[in-house]
């Protein structure tokens, strides 16, 4: 029952960690109860179904997300998912879905599966189709720059003949400024618009985000209304003495001297709460009846 032995065991042996845990397949903490409500076997597949109820207040809704802080423990080598697929406001429940998929013989029957939740994000805010208030061209100007170590990269294009834009290890991003005032979104900064290369960068920031998980992208709107998606975007982070600062970068391939055809665009969410707790249940596979 000890956290500490349990998680010291689990390292070193996932299938002795299991097999000692004791079957609870209900817990509560912080007001809100979490339940196994059904757990079966077909194949190599396992699908479980898990509810999360709260008992006191209004902190789980529709558009409850688990983010990263959930765990599943296994005796046996498997891919795995999880994702919302139920709510029902009158109980205030939130169904979620676990996928385990076995790497092996799909002898999981009888093997005992521990899932553990630390905090969950809520009351979401979703920004869609929102036009940024900048006139782009007053951004052709030379920019100030800086090289960092991205924690992300990504393409719209990839595969055979697609375009490399960025270094994996280090590439040139926007010196952050001062957040836009007329930003519409709360909860991310606007801070930088300017050309690096030939390429229009798009710099927002999140501060605290593995807290809050706010994120966005952005996209142009050509004079004719058709969506201009982002070439290459990329991910870096900044720490100082206020804590820690995810930064995002939409990189888009069109010449500055064509950039006054275009308005900016953008899609966002944020999170309006965040619920801390320790929920852990454990039960066995069964195999479809």
């Amino acid at each position: 029952t000890s956290d500490f032995a349990y998680h010291a065991l689990y390292q070193i042996s996932p299938g002795a960690a299991q097999f000692f845990m004791p079957v609870q397949k209900s817990d509560e903490d912080n007001g809100i109860r979490m339940e196994v409500v059904s757990a079966y076997l077909h194949g190599n597949t396992a699908e479980i179904y898990i509810a999360m109820q709260d008992l006191t207040g209004e902190r789980i809704d529709r558009s409850t997300d688990l983010y990263d802080s959930y765990s599943i423990n296994r005796a046996f080598d498997s891919s795995a998912s999880c994702r919302l697929v139920e709510y029902d406001e009158a109980t205030k429940t939130a169904t979620f879905l676990i996928v385990i998929k076995e790497q092996g013989s799909g002898n999981m029957e009888g093997d005992k599966i521990t899932f553990s939740v630390r905090e969950f994000l809520s009351h979401k805010n979703y920004y869609e189709n929102v036009e940024i208030p900048v006139e782009l061209p007053s951004f052709t100007a030379g920019s100030r720059t800086q090289t960092v170590a991205p924690t992300g990269v990504y393409s719209e294009k990839s595969g055979a003949g697609s375009k490399t834009y960025w270094n994996e290890t280090s590439t040139d991003t926007l010196v952050p400024g001062q957040p836009m005032k007329e930003f519409p979104v709360d909860g991310i900064d606007l801070t930088g618009i300017g050309y690096i290369d030939g390429r229009l960068h798009v710099q927002t920031a999140v501060p605290n985000r593995l807290e809050n998980d706010n994120h966005g992208f952005f996209y142009l709107k050509d004079a004719e209304g058709n969506d201009v998606n982002e070439s290459y975007g990329l991910y870096f982070i900044s720490s100082g003495e206020s804590g820690r600062v995810d930064y995002h970068e939409s990189v888009f391939d069109i010449p500055a001297e064509e950039i006054a055809a275009y308005k900016l665009y953008g899609n966002f969410v944020t999170a309006g709460m965040r619920t801390e707790g320790n929920w852990r249940v454990t039960f066995q596979l069964e195999r479809e009846k």
